[in-house]
């Protein structure tokens, strides 16, 4: 079943905690946390300290995206601020495979993250050792940006793999994706759908979910 993943980074962070509240009781599978550094990508976002005062307050799962410079020097203090989802950029990552088997020894699902130019062959020899892909479909850093539309293409051929290795790894796509083109990313195959703005910045957030649930299949 697909799964949507409000991202936070759309979030008012004046009121972050009733804005998290806000998607939980409206039916949100997942909540996407976007750590950014302003080295790795061109913003600042938020530290463990933020997540773990949110995961005193809620039940959703915690699906972390580490957009940092050096993620192996902060993966233990997110785990233990209560990340139930760590991924990290291929592009990021000195040691891929080390850091994968780091972030699952410590109990939490590893994930990785492809920018929209870096091929799926980058992926190809840790494929297996992960529980979650994310394609970012636009360049990270900033909210509200439009969706890159050969991310298509990259999630179809994504599913071929996955497919045809039966593996039991999630799809999951990030940025630019709304009500007008979210039936194209999960006919694509993706299986959890990030939004930020189209949910956040709508007029209703209930209804914006509820209207993305159906879209979900639900």
């Amino acid at each position: 079943m697909m799964k949507l993943a409000p991202s936070i980074l759309s979030a008012d962070f004046g009121n972050l905690y009733d804005d998290v509240k806000k998607v939980e009781e409206a039916g949100a599978d997942l909540l996407h946390i976007d750590i950014m550094d302003g080295h790795f990508v061109p913003n600042i976002s938020i530290g463990p300290l933020v997540l773990e005062s949110l995961r005193n307050r809620s039940n959703l799962i915690f699906d972390v995206h580490l957009m940092i410079e050096n993620p192996d020097n902060y993966i233990p203090n997110f785990v233990k601020a209560g990340a139930d989802i760590i991924s990290v950029h291929v592009e990021a990552c000195r040691h891929l495979h080390r850091t994968i088997q780091n972030i699952r020894s410590l109990g939490v699902r590893p994930g990785v993250v492809l920018n929209p130019a870096t091929p799926l062959e980058s992926i190809e020899y840790i494929i297996e050792d992960v529980d979650l892909i994310l394609l970012m479909s636009v360049n990270p850093g900033f909210g509200g940006q439009k969706f890159i539309e050969n991310t298509l293409l990259k999630i179809e051929k994504l599913r071929k793999i996955i497919d045809n290795k039966k593996l039991k790894i999630d799809i999951e796509v990030d940025g630019g994706i709304n009500l007008n083109n979210v039936r194209n990313v999960i006919d694509a195959g993706a299986d959890i759908i990030v939004a930020g703005s189209a949910v956040f910045g709508s007029q209703n957030v209930t209804e914006t979910i509820k209207k993305f649930k159906e879209q979900l299949g639900e």
